[in-house]
């Protein structure tokens, strides 16, 4: 592995102007970071990667980086492009355990942070640096969110969370599992504790569904609902999956390792929505795909689809005169989920925009008062590169507003 590592980081360019550096949605200074490599600084390129995105170790392993960062390559304009991806994967994870992350002495202040998926560890890593008294809010067993609950094992170690875990108590930072905020307790109750500032990042668990016939029959599963726990479902031989992104990449790859046989996966378009590694991955798998083919109705031995089409507005049309029985033992819908609204019911301040999701101005405040969010709580379901990104603004947010608080 360090060998290639090497040779990946000799044949970066060092351009003047780095494409890598502008595909990335965090802008990391990936010619900075292979410099370093090369110097044999690389505790100091461990650093400045933390430094820019305190989940690096974790995004060099499951952010689309054939889109982002190598797809920007020069390299790859004509041959393949440097493996980036690789290269700040073996810093990261060599120098987590080991880099010294600075930390400001303690201000007194509490902030309670509820969610600990990427929006929410990055704004609880990131306050704590700063002297904040945090504690996070997870209402499962462990932290991590969707990244340990959502994204398999095989396409992140669960154990790069546990260390996650492990380096956010040494800072200070409390955890408090298996606690919902929202049932027993309310935000309100928090400002009445003392917390001078709550942050929610809860992410987004609440399936979407395709409000089709049958879909609450025994056999259908949610694909949040699955990942979760897929040891608990038998599948059976095949399997019919409704979706294109790689929550369905996700899905199909696990059914295989938990002996379906035939994984067929169910697209309404032409292609893929999915990155392209994890579509290829799925194939390489042993899942097979329908094109422009649609669920019409879910019956107990399978489901009946169709053909679709581009109509001429550009949308997507059902042809149901091609309708048609196929077999499958379960079905597993993947079409993305959106956030829960156990927080908004709770406390009445909090309100949702048109999509339905919770509701912040530009600062990232919500319309309660001292509350924060980012995160696919508030976007929707989207990347662990995304949430950081955001992240990392609503933490200085945070910190300004609660400075600018009287004593």
């Amino acid at each position: 592995m360090a060998i290639h590592v090497i040779e990946e980081a000799n044949r970066c360019l060092q351009c003047k102007n780095p494409r890598c550096r502008m595909g990335c949605p965090i802008h990391t200074n990936i010619p900075e970071m292979i410099r370093l490599l090369k110097e044999n600084e690389m505790m100091a390129a461990a650093t400045m990667l933390f430094e820019n995105n305190p989940l690096s170790v974790i995004c060099s392993l499951v952010c689309d980086h054939a889109k982002q960062c190598e797809g920007h390559c020069v390299r790859g304009i004509k041959g393949d492009a440097v493996h980036i991806s690789a290269i700040e994967n073996y810093i990261s994870d060599s120098c987590f355990d080991r880099i010294k992350i600075a930390q400001a002495e303690s201000n007194g202040k509490k902030v309670a942070v509820i969610g600990s998926g990427p929006a929410g560890m990055t704004v609880a890593l990131l306050l704590a640096s700063r002297g904040y008294k945090v504690t996070i809010f997870e209402e499962h067993d462990k932290i991590g969110g969707i990244m340990r609950y959502g994204i398999p094992d095989f396409r992140l170690p669960h154990k790069i969370l546990d260390r996650y875990y492990e380096r956010m108590l040494d800072m200070g930072i409390l955890v408090r599992p298996n606690f919902a905020i929202g049932q027993s307790t309310s935000i309100e109750d928090l400002f009445s504790d003392g917390y001078k500032a709550v942050f929610i990042g809860t992410g987004a668990w609440m399936p979407r569904r395709l409000h089709i016939p049958g879909e609450t029959f025994g056999h259908v599963h949610f694909a949040i609902n699955y990942l979760n726990h897929p040891e608990s479902v038998k599948l059976g031989s095949d399997v019919a999956i409704i979706g294109a992104g790689n929550s369905a990449m996700d899905v199909a790859r696990t059914a295989i390792r938990n002996g379906a046989r035939n994984v067929t996966v169910y697209l309404r378009r032409g292609e893929a929505t999915a990155s392209l590694d994890e579509f290829e991955y799925a194939k390489l798998d042993g899942a097979t795909f329908q094109y422009w083919t649609a669920p019409l109705e879910i019956k107990d031995d399978g489901l009946i689809v169709c053909d679709t089409e581009m109509n001429e507005e550009g949308h997507v049309v059902q042809k149901p005169e091609t309708a048609r029985f196929v077999k499958a033992d379960n079905v597993i819908i993947a079409v993305s989920q959106q956030p829960q609204r156990r927080l908004v019911n709770r406390d009445k301040q909090l309100t949702l925009n048109e999509k339905g999701n919770l509701q912040t101005n530009e600062g990232g405040e919500t319309t309660m008062k001292g509350v924060f969010a980012s995160g696919d709580v508030v976007t929707g379901a989207k990347t662990v590169v995304d949430a950081v990104n955001i992240s990392k603004k609503i933490a200085e947010d945070i910190d300004a507003y609660i400075q600018a608080l009287p004593e």
